[in-house]
């Protein structure tokens, strides 16, 4: 039997991550009153047999018979059942501003402040997290790459580290991003700004990164940039760190940033130990209508 507990914080994606588990042949079972879990547990053995898969969504619902399940899993444990527990989180302001765009309320908030509800249901659910075999934070995922992750730990049985790497190029001129864990400065390296068949190209295509690997330099950053990732992210698993920004920042973030990134990305994406997704912030930013503010000049 497989066994995964579903919990996290409101609003982080718990019913979605049920939904696309049970797409991939989980029996689901969402907001089971906590005293009958153990006899669910029980059930599902003696019904469907050790090769069953089950995931049971469990969240603040349950109220105060919430901390009987600390119980119920340390005598599992004990007993070594084999369960995992998935805690999907994310931000406060993340969180917030989903509350405010799907207009629900918070289950612990009442009549009170969105804010004060979350920060009541984190002290509830810290003994959770702290008990939880994956992490994984959904502030910066799209659906489809919360299901590509989903996919990589319960259908491919990927190892997991609890951490998501985002690599992530961007243009100094629209400034550094606030989110970045990890920031370089790949400015020394060949510009195709400079050469005019080239400019309206984007570190997407070959040509622009054939342009930028020329000389050597650019190759040989990347193996210092590949063994520096190497040490740190371990490091950062270790730490209990679960979201690791690592931004590649050229001048408009177009060219040179892009390539570099798109390189970072395909090396981080061969390690399948932990979750990456690139994002290239600027490289559109060049097409889009100059901002011109509006100055009122009295006669």
């Amino acid at each position: 039997m497989k066994l995964v507990i579903v919990t996290g914080m409101s609003g982080a994606g718990k019913t979605v991550a049920l939904k696309m588990l049970e797409d991939m042949g989980y029996y689901c079972v969402d907001n089971l009153p906590i005293p009958l879990v153990e006899k669910f547990s029980q059930l599902i053995l003696n019904s469907y047999g050790p090769d069953s898969r089950t995931a049971l969504g469990i969240d603040i619902r349950s109220g105060e018979d919430l901390s009987m399940l600390d119980g119920i899993l340390d005598s599992w444990k004990a007993e070594a059942v084999p369960c995992e527990i998935l805690f999907l989180d994310a931000g406060d302001q993340v969180l917030i501003k989903r509350y405010k765009e799907t207009r629900r309320s918070h289950p612990l908030s009442g009549s009170g402040r969105v804010d004060q509800g979350i920060k009541r249901e984190r002290e509830k659910l810290a003994f959770l997290k702290k008990k939880a075999n994956i992490i994984i934070d959904t502030s910066k995922l799209l659906t489809k790459e919360l299901r590509q992750e989903l996919e990589k730990i319960f259908m491919e049985e990927q190892s997991y580290g609890n951490l998501f790497v985002t690599v992530l190029s961007f243009g100094f001129k629209y400034g550094i991003p606030s989110d970045a864990d990890l920031v370089f400065d790949v400015r020394f390296l060949p510009n195709p700004f400079y050469v005019e068949e080239l400019r309206p190209k984007t570190g997407e295509e070959k040509e622009i990164q054939d342009y930028v690997m020329q000389g050597g330099t650019a190759a040989e950053f990347l193996k210092k940039l590949y063994d520096m990732v190497d040490f740190l992210i371990p490091n950062y698993i270790l730490e209990g760190k679960n979201q690791l920004v690592v931004a590649v920042g050229c001048t408009g973030g177009k060219h040179r940033s892009v390539t570099i990134a798109n390189a970072l990305y395909a090396y981080l994406e061969g390690q399948q130990t932990f979750g990456v997704k690139i994002e290239h912030r600027d490289i559109e930013n060049d097409r889009k209508p100059s901002y011109r503010p509006y100055r009122h000049h009295q006669e």
